[in-house]
């Protein structure tokens, strides 16, 4: 039990930085993890982060999907929050961010914070983990007070000396709870009015309020899920919220006094419970090392212009390192990017050459050969591009990219898709739901297969994204669905998967 005060509290560091310090890596089961820090520091964040997931997975009963940890989340733990500002681009104000992608999802989080009560890294990467969890497990759509609210609920799980305590107070989100109002149909509905930046901020504070209220509320047991299985059948938010919490107006006031209670509960999950996969720690090489700020840059997502500067500073950089399978392989995926198709599939040669079981170089020289088929029309090229994705899905067939890049390759082509083809788009999609040119790519096949219901379905969590505007191009799909326009919304869909994949959520 912790009592919430009016205030915030200044946060701890999420870790230290030995002066001089080399870039690691740690792998555990579900994450892999970049930082330039000590071992113990890298090894302790691997351990939190999957304690994490174990009590997600305990609190809310949701087993292993086989395959899932062929696709981890890759961290990467900068020094501050200016340098994650900096890999993100035009992103004044964030302290961390996450890209869900079929390639490989990542985040970027600082270690420490930017200036004294700046919000806790670890809060910031807890809370982008949990929205990667919900959209990995679940094909619940949810809408934004939930989605933020639960991912709030998550991100101050607190480490005690023998148990792990998840719900803890928002204290971050004091100022919004305590001195914004916010209606809760504006709550339910946030696209019923144009939101300041506080009313935004309060999205985020009285959805957690929300969140936390219903997971311990005796009273209002199983209403949340009764509103969930309601909007997913296309109830409007507000209609919903009226008939599963017996109104909005009475749900309002119960929020107020569980607001001025005195304490606020939250899970107890002794360590005892959450058993930690092995995690292993190494230094990079020394290739990585020189290379790790550009490989940043490159995973970070980049566009043609932006990625032939990456490129560029990396032929400057490469140079000793032309044995390096790691190094060639990520020097690959930088050409690739600048447009440099002969120079990307030397390198993944190279990578191939000291790495034959380099996914990463086996992926890099089939999109070289796809692209190059794409321009030639031959079908012998096309045959062979397939021939280097079915390499990397032997080696690792629960890895999501070849199985999608699979299928890519037909509609590419413009040919239909074989089954197994077919198949491997489903596989993709079971693995890293998260990716938004899945999604779109699972709903077009869903519609040639006349399963209206399962485009449905499959478009209706990015209709709901928090951080869309309420007419996204999802809630557009869906509209046309709605209203029978079935070939139009067809057209629509292959052209958002494919933006959607040129954005850096796909392929």
């Amino acid at each position: 039990m912790m009592r919430f005060g009016g205030w915030i509290a200044g946060l701890a560091l999420t870790l230290a930085t030995p002066a001089m310090a080399e870039w690691r890596e740690a792998r555990a089961k579900h994450f892999v993890i970049y930082a330039n820090t000590g071992e113990d520091d890298i090894r302790r964040m691997a351990t939190r982060l999957e304690q994490l997931d174990g009590a997600m997975r305990r609190m809310h009963a949701v087993a292993e999907q086989p395959g899932q940890t062929s696709n981890p989340v890759t961290v990467y733990a900068v020094a501050s929050a200016s340098e994650v500002q900096s890999l993100c681009g035009k992103c004044p104000n964030i302290v961390g961010f996450y890209q869900p992608r079929v390639s490989g999802s990542v985040a970027f989080t600082p270690r420490r914070g930017s200036s004294e009560g700046s919000i806790d890294p670890q809060i910031v990467l807890f809370h982008e983990y949990a929205h990667h969890f919900l959209l990995g497990n679940a094909s619940t759509a949810y809408p934004a007070w939930y989605a933020e609210g639960y991912a709030e609920f998550v991100s101050t799980a607190s480490f005690d000396k023998e148990a792990l305590r998840v719900g803890v107070a928002a204290m971050h989100r004091a100022y919004s709870l305590l001195r914004t109002d916010l209606a809760i149909e504006t709550l339910f509905d946030p696209t019923r009015r144009k939101l300041d930046v506080d009313q935004q901020a309060a999205i985020y504070a009285r959805g957690w309020l929300l969140t936390h209220y219903l997971m311990f509320s005796k009273e209002r047991e199983n209403q949340l899920g009764s509103y969930l299985r309601q909007l997913n059948e296309g109830v409007p938010s507000l209609k919903a919220g009226e008939a599963a919490f017996g109104g909005l107006k009475a749900l309002d006031k119960d929020l107020d006094r569980y607001l001025s209670g005195a304490r606020i509960t939250n899970v107890v999950l002794p360590y005892t419970m959450l058993s930690v996969p092995p995690i292993t720690v190494r230094t990079l090489s020394e290739g990585e090392q020189a290379m790790m700020a550009l490989r940043m840059r490159s995973e970070r997502g980049v566009n043609r212009e932006a990625g032939r500067a990456v490129y560029d500073r990396a032929l400057r950089t490469v140079g000793p390192y032309g044995d390096d399978p790691v190094v060639q392989g990520w020097l690959a995926e930088m050409a690739y990017d600048a447009g440099e198709d002969a120079a990307a599939e030397a390198a993944a040669d190279r990578a191939l050459a000291k790495d034959p079981k380099s996914v990463q170089a086996l992926t890099y020289k089939a999109m070289v050969l796809m692209r190059r088929a794409e321009q030639s029309h031959n079908a012998e090229e096309w045959a062979e591009a397939r021939r280097w994705i079915v390499k990397a899905n032997r080696l690792n067939p629960d890895a999501a990219e070849p199985l999608s890049l699979y299928y890519r390759s037909y509609r590419m082509a413009g040919v239909k898709p074989t089954d197994a083809a077919v198949q491997g788009l489903y596989r993709a999609f079971e693995l890293v739901p998260q990716d938004r040119g899945l999604r779109f790519m699972v709903a077009a096949q869903a519609i040639e297969l006349g399963d209206i219901k399962g485009a449905r379905a499959t478009l209706r969590p990015l209709a709901f994204d928090p951080h869309a505007p309420a007419d996204n191009r999802a809630a557009q799909l869906l509209s046309l669905l709605d209203s029978d326009k079935v070939q139009e919304a067809l057209a629509r869909i292959r052209g958002n998967a494919e933006q959607a994949v040129a954005e850096g959520g796909g392929s």
